[in-house]
């Protein structure tokens, strides 16, 4: 299986935290098992028989929704991913960038959540400091392989949240500002926006 294909599959799970059967290990702590709480929600919603059925999709991924936003902190995410050119935003600027981001990530990875039901997730280490955490784990593919993957969080407001993700050595915050610091070095901010904005209406049309 391709890497860029592995690492698609691996993300699209992580931010899901979708269809995986979660271990961890013996003396995990908070952020560990802040992830496996949202796990076994996320397991309950697909595993509703009242939600399965064809005519529940919309109600079911929009559960799965709600429950990613609760664990990741989207906002973080963003901010990060725009780096540097965050602080030169206006707030409006700011505000609009998140939601489009947010929006992004939803509509390219969440509502793919029913091809992952055959997954497994073992949950190997964790490392606190201070308000930062990492928390180390494998994705096991229904092919057998294993994708090694991180979950990058911060406690914010007494809650641990998720702000990356790195697969197989790739962060998605690191890979989404490489993306963006060279359209606004080349273009402008303005052009930025009207990419995500064309690709959020070329998502919807495809999920339509």
């Amino acid at each position: 299986m391709p890497s860029r294909v592995r690492r698609s599959i691996a993300l699209a799970a992580a931010l899901c935290l979708a269809g995986l059967a979660a271990a961890g290990p013996a003396h995990a702590g908070p952020p560990t098992e802040a992830l496996r709480t949202q796990v076994d929600r996320v397991l309950k919603v697909l595993e509703d028989p009242a939600l399965r059925t064809e005519a529940k999709t919309a109600e079911r991924r929009a559960a799965v929704r709600q429950i990613a936003t609760e664990i990741f902190d989207f906002g973080e995410t963003a901010r990060r991913a725009l780096g540097r050119h965050w602080q030169a935003r206006t707030p409006a600027e700011r505000k609009e960038f998140v939601e489009l981001f947010t929006n992004l990530l939803e509509r390219s990875y969440l509502s793919r959540v029913e091809l992952y039901s055959g997954e497994s997730v073992t949950y190997t280490g964790e490392v606190i400091e201070g308000d930062q955490a990492r928390i180390q784990s494998r994705i096991v593919t229904k092919q057998g392989s294993e994708i090694p993957l991180e979950y990058r969080m911060h406690q914010k407001n007494g809650r641990w949240l998720v702000y990356d993700v790195v697969i197989e050595g790739v962060s998605l915050v690191a890979n989404y500002r490489t993306q963006f610091n060279k359209i606004i070095q080349t273009s402008s901010f303005q052009e930025l926006v009207r990419k995500m904005k064309s690709k959020q209406d070329e998502l919807s049309s495809g999920q339509s």
